[in-house]
């Protein structure tokens, strides 16, 4: 489907010194969705389909340039959800790799989309300011193997209006400015919208914050017939043991509290007022921002360390709006009054869990159970790809053994259920992946490299029959060093040989972490790795050393979820370790990963969620992804979804937390058997997220 033709209209030139070639946006490039309604000189207007739509760029597979970048104005009164999509000549029905991005409501925002992107080293690429979540999914490509591209925009729950400008392909990288125009007020709420709830001055914030403090202190701590860990009275399973265990009961897998009764495990993940917004570049945009150097706020800004493998073209900034709101309505004493507020607020609403990535500060305290996570996985110096380790080096082992020194401080800690390894690898996003083939890809000389070159002579013995088994013509062992592209992929015997090899790096990849983990806490469950998804069969290898195995799962019904993982062999209970609804009818302006119409649809949802869990046999618990909405203009990599159970001024969402509340009080119930599942859905819409 390569397109060439003057259709496609483009204009080479020079600006600012930089040479660059601007594509001119006309009707010939919309293949469908699209309603034309007017050009203004470089801009064009259109409406788009709510089933969304598509615009062809044949000239970024005919050029070189590195960088795309334009301008995308969002008409709506919600975020809207960009892709551009790589083709490749064979198997093109769909894209071989693509890049997920957010766009703002109410401004112009600027892209810049890198072509270095698609050798597929990086998962969250750099956003430029006020851009959202950048996101790259797929198989690697090189520029001969694209056949066509396409900017497409993403399905929505009505049509749209959009905006697009200055589409340029360019060499040199040139930094984007943001429009002056105010869009949060002094709270970090969204100015440009009004909702029930919303905080309205400094006054309204304090009483709500006080009669939320005296709900919180009057609470009974938990539903009837809980513990005091928030187990279930009604079935002891087995004497305490003083820590958190699990066992299997009458065929189904149930936690234990120390004390010996069953336990499902529900909470919500990151209890704490983060650091969170991120602020640099888009200062015109916000109504008040303190200086850094602010005595009463320079503790609530951070600096960013850009962790994500990509360059980045500016210094992050964060400042904490949460913070700020209980520092002016509670003075400096603010952060004691919040700890005792929120857990009595957690515990008003049956829930029993401080998720992962919860304020260190409270883990032990107040007598609520917690998750955590090591503070490092062990890594090396030279990575495999992305985030994979040089698994079979000795460095990997020793690193292990540091990192595993962590979990000294809390090993005797009765409130720890257990500790994650780590959460949701970025090397396991990219699918079809086979490790092997990313060992042979990789120009270094890793220890992986020289183990699988000494697995291949061995099974081979000699270099005529490897290059027979491979339907290759390598001249030797000794050209395996050099990079090798999708072995894999060449015969039948290489995909079977590549194949058995990533599972010994896998098997290592987990083993090692568990057993120095082990040496130093003997007290508490190991909790997995926190999969996104489990987008190869091989991922559950090495089960058998995790206590609980977990999965994040974004999905209406997580049912289908925990088969799959019980279909590939693990026969261990099991932990959604994030799940989450959002709705449109409060301050952010993204659903998140799954999207309903209303605050109380987000709570239906919730209670259907969590209820199929407990009904599950191997479902043990699952902690919702998160106690407070991220920023309305981004967090620290561009999510701006409506997913807490409170807002930014620390505000319940009400009608949500009713639900919440019904279905602790039904969870046991419903875990062991005697009462059904919810039944009622939730109205959804398509998601708003990246």
């Amino acid at each position: 489907m390569l397109l060439h033709g003057p259709r496609y209209k483009c204009t080479d030139g020079v600006e600012g010194g930089v040479k660059m070639r601007r594509l001119i946006m006309n009707r010939e490039r919309c293949i469908n969705g699209i309603d034309w309604i007017e050009r203004k000189e470089d801009m064009a207007v259109f409406h788009v389909a709510a089933q969304g739509a598509e615009i062809l760029l044949p000239e970024f597979v005919e050029s070189e340039e590195r960088y795309l970048t334009f301008h995308a104005g969002n008409r709506e009164n919600h975020s809207i959800v960009l892709e551009l999509r790589f083709y490749a000549f064979e198997g093109n029905e769909e894209p071989r790799f693509y890049i997920r991005f957010g766009i703002l409501p109410g401004v112009k925002t600027a892209v810049c989309i890198d072509r270095e992107w698609l050798n597929g080293n990086v998962l969250f690429p750099e956003p430029e300011a006020g851009q959202l979540k950048l996101v790259c999914h797929g198989k690697r490509m090189e520029n001969e193997e694209i056949d066509h591209v396409v900017l497409a925009v993403m399905p929505s729950f009505h049509n749209l209006t959009m905006e697009l400008s200055d589409l340029v392909l360019q060499e040199e990288y040139l930094s984007l400015t943001v429009d002056e125009v105010r869009l949060v007020d002094m709270f970090g709420q969204n100015k440009t919208k009004d909702w029930m709830g919303k905080t309205r001055g400094i006054h309204e914030l304090r009483e709500a914050l006080e009669k939320q403090e005296e709900e919180s202190k009057r609470a009974d701590c938990y539903p009837e017939g809980w513990s005091a860990f928030g187990g279930w009275k009604r079935k002891k399973i087995r004497e305490g043991t003083g820590f958190f265990t699990k066992y299997r009961v009458d065929g189904r897998w149930s936690l234990a509290d120390p004390d010996g009764y069953a336990f499902f495990s529900v909470g919500p993940d990151c209890v704490g007022v983060g650091t969170d917004c991120r602020v640099d570049g888009v200062e015109r945009w916000l109504d008040w921002l303190p200086e850094q150097t602010d005595a009463q706020y320079r503790t609530m800004f951070q600096k960013m360390e850009n962790g994500n493998g990509g360059k980045a073209h500016r210094q992050g900034l964060l400042f904490s709006y949460g913070q700020a709101n209980l520092y002016r309505a509670w003075g400096k004493e603010w952060y004691p009054r919040w700890a005792d507020m929120i857990t009595g607020q957690l515990c008003r609403y049956g829930m029993n869990t401080l998720g992962n990535w919860s304020d260190y500060r409270l883990l032990g305290k107040n007598g609520m159970p917690y998750v955590t996570s090591l503070p490092e996985f062990p890594k090396t110096r030279q990575m495999i790809f992305r985030d994979f380790p040089d698994v079979l080096s000795d460095e990997y082992v020793q690193d292990a053994r540091r990192c595993a020194e962590a979990l000294k401080e809390k090993k005797d800690d009765p409130l720890m259920i257990g500790y994650f390894l780590r959460n949701e690898p970025n090397w396991a996003f990219a699918e079809p992946l086979v490790l092997a083939d990313e060992v042979l890809f990789q120009p270094a000389r890793t220890v992986c490299k020289e183990e699988l070159i000494r697995f291949l002579t061995e099974k081979y013995q000699t270099i005529e029959q490897l290059n027979q088994a491979y339907h290759c013509e390598l001249k030797d062992f000794e050209e395996l060093y050099h990079p090798q592209k999708d072995v894999s992929c060449w015969s039948e015997a290489s995909r079977r040989d590549m194949r058995e090899f990533s599972r010994k790096l896998l098997r290592a990849y987990v083993e090692i972490p568990c057993r120095e983990c082990r040496k130093v806490d003997e007290n508490h469950m190991i909790l997995g790795m926190r999969w996104a998804w489990i987008s190869d069969p091989d991922l559950v290898t090495g089960w058998e050393n995790f206590d609980v195995f977990s999965i994040n799962c974004y999905a209406q019904d997580p049912t289908k979820n925990i088969e799959q993982v019980i279909r590939l062999g693990v026969d261990l209970p099991v932990l959604i370790g994030e799940f989450h609804f959002g709705a449109l009818d409060a301050g952010p302006v993204s659903t998140g990963l799954e999207g309903v119409v209303s605050q109380r649809d987000r709570g239906v949802a919730y209670r259907y969620y969590c209820e199929r869990v407990a009904a599950h046999p191997n479902g043990v618990g699952c902690h919702y992804f998160q106690c407070y909405d991220q920023f309305v203009l981004g967090r620290f990599d561009g999510e701006n979804y409506n997913i807490g159970l409170f807002d930014i001024c620390s505000r319940p969402y009400r009608e949500m937390l009713e639900e919440v509340w019904q279905c602790s009080c039904e969870i046991y119930d419903v875990k062991f058997g005697m009462r059904k599942a919810s039944e009622e859905r939730a109205q959804s819409v398509p998601m708003i997220a990246f």
